[in-house]
């Protein structure tokens, strides 16, 4: 006997209801278990289990009003979840393309620290007599080391300076954490002074670019003793919490139109979509889950992709390297920066020399750079006319030279103000 038409016509409904709804409770099943467990099977389990559980109900409802038996909502159960599970093997669960293994280059060596980090560097030794101070230039990101030893490092050596640049914990050729939880300010702050202790000395000079800026301030608040002179370039925030996710500044407002759809196609892909989720509520499911290699390969596209947004506008393209990004040292260490205690009443304390460099066309607020100049006590804020956020890349000849004359300790050159 043929149910009733308002019967048919709520069975239907409910079918199709479960149509969209089972993939739903998928995603819902799997990240509620992914609180408690960082184990991909056992979610991936929990959110097929809790689909079969939406589908069966609603199943079993609508064909009880059509008029058929649990057999036919076992199998429209039992089809839907086969679909969940296929849609979710082709997408969440298709691993991206990673970065591939390379040889090191000529020259990369390694420091295993006390701290436990495995931390890739390169070094230019001093020129002739040695001075007692060495170097340090520190990226920026987190997580985007350069290649090599950045402009200015060579003729610092020449000046008589040991001259040191290194990839960042989870940067790089560095250590990649089994627990992601660990990359934390703290942690890259005790790098650089396990660096300064390996070195055998006392004091260093650091150079910072950008969130190197950051890392700069951060240590020279914990040892300002042990920093005998700082450069920020264009430094990122000074205080995470005054300045949380992009407010001090959006790097990405200047992509052309082919730039922003590559970039929007990148941000859409399922498996980054499905780390951010879980990132936010278990780091550990997040990195099980969608390893460094893919993460990090993903990150270098969007880094090609915007590596030209930054400059100011008509400036040549500059060339792509090939060091390794560091996506959830990136994206950990971001988010802790933002936790971090006030480091500006021991800043204000620090009397160490201070050069702040910022180009006029940074994407950087200039109220950043400011900050840097009214905190330290002993600082001059310099603006470079003609240079983006990378001042190396837009004037490379003045950077050098306000770098050696900074070091040295002679006049600044008056062309950069």
């Amino acid at each position: 006997m043929t149910p009733p038409l308002p019967r048919r016509v709520l069975g239907g409904a409910l079918l199709l209801i479960a149509l969209p709804l089972t993939p739903v409770a998928a995603a819902a099943g799997a990240l509620a278990a992914a609180c408690v467990t960082s184990s991909v099977p056992l979610f991936a389990f929990a959110g097929l289990a809790l689909a079969a559980v939406v589908g069966w109900l609603l199943g079993r409802a609508a064909f009880a009003l059509l008029g058929q038996g649990w057999r036919s909502a076992a199998l429209f159960a039992g089809g839907l979840v086969v679909t969940v599970a296929v849609l979710a093997a082709g997408t969440v669960f298709r691993p991206m393309p990673g970065t591939a293994a390379s040889p090191v280059p000529p020259g990369v060596r390694f420091w295993n620290l006390s701290t436990g980090s495995r931390i890739a560097y390169v070094h230019v030794p001093a020129a002739g007599t040695a001075r007692p101070t060495p170097v340090i230039f520190l990226h920026g990101g987190p997580g985007t080391p350069g290649e090599g030893i950045p402009a200015g490092g060579r003729e610092l050596a020449a000046d008589g300076f040991d001259v040191y640049s290194y990839d960042q914990l989870g940067a790089g050729r560095s250590t990649r954490l089994a627990d992601i939880t660990g990359y934390t300010v703290a942690r890259q702050v005790a790098d650089l002074d396990a660096i300064r202790r390996t070195l055998g000395v006392d004091r260093i000079i650091i150079i910072g670019q950008s969130w190197g800026g950051s890392l700069a301030a951060q240590y020279l608040a914990a040892h300002s003793r042990q920093v005998a002179k700082a450069v920020f370039t264009s430094p990122g925030a000074l205080w995470g919490q005054e300045y949380p996710g992009s407010a001090a500044g959006e790097p990405w407002n200047r992509l052309a139109p082919a730039q922003q759809v590559r970039l929007d196609q990148l941000n859409s892909a399922p498996r980054i979509l499905a780390a951010s989720l879980l990132l936010d509520i278990n780091p550990g499911a997040a990195h099980a889950m969608v390893g460094d290699r893919e993460v990090d390969q993903w990150m270098h596209e969007v880094a090609l992709t915007g590596k030209d947004s930054t400059a100011c506008q008509g400036a040549p393209p500059t060339e792509a390297h090939h060091n390794p990004q560091g996506f959830y040292s990136n994206q950990l260490t971001r988010k802790d920066f933002e936790h971090t205690p006030d480091p500006r009443p021991q800043l204000r304390t620090a009397h160490v020399p201070a050069l702040i460099m910022r180009g006029e066309c940074d994407f950087i607020k200039p109220a950043v750079a400011d900050e840097y100049r009214q905190t330290l006590p002993d600082a001059e804020l310099v603006t470079v006319k003609g240079a983006g956020h990378a001042i190396a890349r837009g004037r490379p000849d003045l950077y050098t030279a306000l770098l050696r004359a900074f070091v040295l300790g002679k006049p600044l050159p008056s062309t950069a103000f």
